[in-house]
């Protein structure tokens, strides 16, 4: 039978229930039920709707609102008995998910959905629906029963987690958030153009496969000394991406906390220093070195003096200098031109360059005039050494000028002798070479 329109909100839910199952006569337990059906529709978080079965010109009329409803709905339950559930309806109601929802209910199927209702105050709410219908001993439909529940900050908060998911998939730098143990959680995009680890690469390893050897362990103690502490970790660093070269990185590591204070991730944000670091190099570089022959330029010999009579210092090694100057150098100029004459130190420096150890430096000193800076070498090798380059110039022939000649100043740094001593002594010696009839070797 339908139930009364005149019972009582709670009455009326629980009469439904005994619709369903006949009388207490028929089913004894529908008595006990009844109460225990009361309190549970009454305490539920969800908001539970009951109507009966009659098509009527609006549908269904509300017969039962538990509070939960009502606290949704902003409506009281006396402003809701007798009217139709259309009454929430209102301009973002999905016309689709109603249709949808007549079809289930006029079948007698379970429907779920969600769209927009509205409030009493007029606002807005996303609601999602389960409405089941209620079937007496017949098996007649005699009333629906609905649960829903208001899921608009459900959707927000996906909303959010789906935004955010997007913005630090966007992301060009490298984003990645491990467990505290140091596995991979999680991996954006940009993880995979800075690294070329995919997403699915990355999860359930270790931040290890990037690790190239360039840092020490004293590097990663102090990595976990700062997490472990709770304080963000900031390093510049090389990593190895995955087809083996090495990637300059600026890395952020952050531990995150529960409310609790206990850390529950790692979030790591890598920016690719690459491209910027191979130019800073190669700034470097190029400050360094002399732009016509390619070697190092005055400034950086200097440098490599200082070097070289640091380590004679500490190591108790001798080191020697030579200084080469281009014989008749502005004869060249003056008969073949100056293009003649670049060509001339372009090739000088190439042989010069072949002529010596890797530890050894060399640098256009000024001019036609050369420095060769011989660390861990004392005199007698240096000289050798000179003779070798001196000769190897002189039979090799330059591009239309012909045979050139080089003359060479050799000396060895003595105690207690400053820099400039040293190579006064070595301009000495090129000079004499110079007086004695040019293409020699002459030692200080």
């Amino acid at each position: 039978m339908n139930t009364p329109a005149s019972l009582l909100p709670v009455e009326a839910a629980a009469q439904a229930l005994d619709d369903r199952h006949s009388t207490a006569t028929t089913n004894p337990d529908s008595a006990a039920l009844s109460p225990l059906f009361r309190l549970a529709i009454e305490q539920s978080f969800n908001a539970v709707l009951l109507t009966d079965a009659e098509p009527g010109p609006h549908g269904p009329r509300i017969l039962y609102a538990n509070p939960a409803f009502c606290r949704m709905t902003g409506y009281h339950a006396e402003e809701l008995i007798g009217r139709t559930p259309r009454l929430l309806q209102g301009p973002l109601t999905s016309p689709k998910v109603l249709k949808e929802m007549s079809a289930c209910l006029h079948d007698g199927r379970h429907f779920q959905g969600s769209t927009i209702n509205y409030r009493k105050d007029g606002s807005p709410y996303t609601v999602e629906w389960n409405i089941s219908p209620v079937r007496n001993e017949a098996g007649a439909i005699t009333h629906f029963v609905s649960t829903q529940q208001d899921i608009g900050d459900l959707i927000a908060a996906q909303h959010s987690a789906q935004l955010l998911a997007n913005a630090l998939n966007v992301a060009q730098d490298a984003i990645f958030i491990t467990s505290p143990e140091g596995v991979i959680e999680y991996a954006n995009h940009g993880f995979e153009l800075v690294t070329g680890y995919s997403s699915a690469e990355a999860l359930g390893s270790t931040p290890t496969i990037l690790k190239s050897g360039e840092q020490g362990q004293p590097f990663y103690q102090r990595l976990w000394h700062s997490l472990r502490s709770g304080q963000t970790f900031r390093a510049t660093l090389a990593n190895r991406h995955k087809d083996g070269h090495l990637i300059h990185c600026e890395e952020t590591i952050t531990p995150v906390h529960d409310r609790h204070g206990v850390v529950t991730h790692f979030v790591s944000i890598v920016k690719d220093l690459t491209t910027r670091i191979r130019v800073e190099q190669e700034l470097r570089k190029q400050a360094m070195l002399d732009g016509l022959t390619g070697l190092l330029n005055r400034r950086s010999g200097e440098l490599e003096l200082e070097k070289a009579y640091l380590a004679s210092h500490e190591g108790c090694r001798s080191f020697c200098v030579l200084l080469a100057d281009v014989d008749h150098f502005k004869a060249i100029n003056d008969t073949w031109g100056h293009p003649a004459g670049d060509a001339v130190l372009k090739n000088i420096s190439g042989l010069l360059r072949s002529s010596v150890r890797a530890t050894d430096s060399v640098a256009r000193w000024g001019g036609e005039e050369f420095l060769i800076v011989l660390p861990y070498c004392e005199l007698s090798a240096a000289q050798k050494q000179a003779e070798c380059i001196r000769s190897s110039v002189e039979r090799a022939q330059q591009p239309e000028v012909g045979r050139i000649t080089l003359s060479i100043g050799v000396a060895q740094i003595q105690d207690n002798e400053t820099l400039a001593g040293l190579i006064n002594r070595a301009d000495k010696a090129l000079y004499r070479a110079k007086k004695e009839g040019r293409n020699l070797v002459c030692c200080a």
